[in-house]
């Protein structure tokens, strides 16, 4: 960063300040059983110990691909997205993309080659939404061909299941609640800590994700804040290149000036013809001995 430009460091809540919890949330084996178990209570056999998670890492792509993904023994695989509370059907895109993906790896952590006759082992994906915000007259599923093609028969599909708010108590609903919660602080104190502070106070006070906040409040606080917003970041970006794009131009500028006043100096020393290349050279820094030959040859010609 230039000298000149000041910059006010202001402690502020992420924008992604809810998805980054929903990761930690479920980071937790206890607690991706206890969404597992939401999904498919008739599962009586499942363990921490039969479910992998095989997120994506997406270092380069900002939400590109989904926020959780889940393996379930070899024969399932869960794909679950937290949508937060702005309601697209472009997720539906990013769920076929993750899908590609999360199968391309899953082939190759299991060794199974496409381009051999023998039939490969594909896990079966269950697809789901959380979507955090107000339900309204959200479907319960949504697909690809009815959101894109006006339900025609295209060859290929993608339908994932829409899970809102609800009555029930269970560790999905839980994390809504917490994400309405903290949209409702959001309004009454911005992206603050006080925002994420008293989120966190109302939803232990309510029983809601209780256990996890009182076990891991410092954590989910340093979670869900950032020194900079991404608005600030954007600002302090601009303004460096601005200030690096006019200091360039500004020395190119200079320089030219400069290394055009030598070579008249020199034109005119060259043409007097009573000093050598090697001292006219010590009055003229920015000319090298090449340019200065250069320069007494073309004179020389015109002589």
């Amino acid at each position: 960063m230039s000298g000149d430009t000041k910059q006010t460091i202001e402690v502020k809540a992420k924008r992604t300040a809810k998805n980054s919890v929903f990761l930690d949330l479920f980071q937790d084996k206890k607690n991706l059983l206890k969404l597992y178990k939401t999904l498919h209570p008739e599962d009586t056999d499942a363990t921490e110990d039969t479910l992998d998670i095989v997120t994506i890492d997406n270092v380069l792509t900002d939400n590109l691909y989904n926020d959780l993904g889940i393996m379930v023994g070899n024969n399932r695989l869960l794909l679950l997205l937290e949508a937060q509370s702005s309601w697209t059907v472009n997720i539906l895109i990013r769920i076929l993309l993750y899908l590609a993906q999360s199968y391309h790896e899953y082939f190759e952590r299991t060794s199974q080659s496409l381009y051999k006759s023998t039939k490969v082992k594909v896990p079966k994906p269950e697809l789901y939404i959380i979507y955090t915000g107000n339900r309204g007259r959200k479907p319960d599923t949504i697909s690809l061909s009815k959101e894109f093609f006006d339900g025609a028969d295209i060859d290929i599909e993608v339908k994932a299941k829409v899970i809102c708010e609800s009555e029930t108590e269970d560790i999905i609903n839980q994390y809504i609640i917490f994400c309405k919660v903290f949209d409702e602080q959001r309004k009454l104190y911005g992206m603050t800590e006080q925002t994420v502070r008293e989120t966190i106070r109302i939803c232990k006070d309510r029983n809601v994700l209780k256990e996890y906040l009182m076990n891991r409040e410092v954590e989910v606080v340093t979670i869900m804040m950032s020194l900079f917003n991404d608005e600030q970041i954007m600002k302090t970006y601009w303004k460096d290149m601005e200030n690096t794009l006019t200091n360039t131009l500004t020395n190119t500028l200079t320089d030219k000036i400069t290394h055009d006043k030598d070579r008249e100096t020199a034109e005119k020393m060259i043409k007097d013809g009573e000093l050598s290349l090697e001292k006219i050279a010590r009055y003229v820094p920015s000319l090298s001995m090449d340019e200065l030959r250069e320069l007494e040859a073309r004179i020389m010609q015109l002589a």
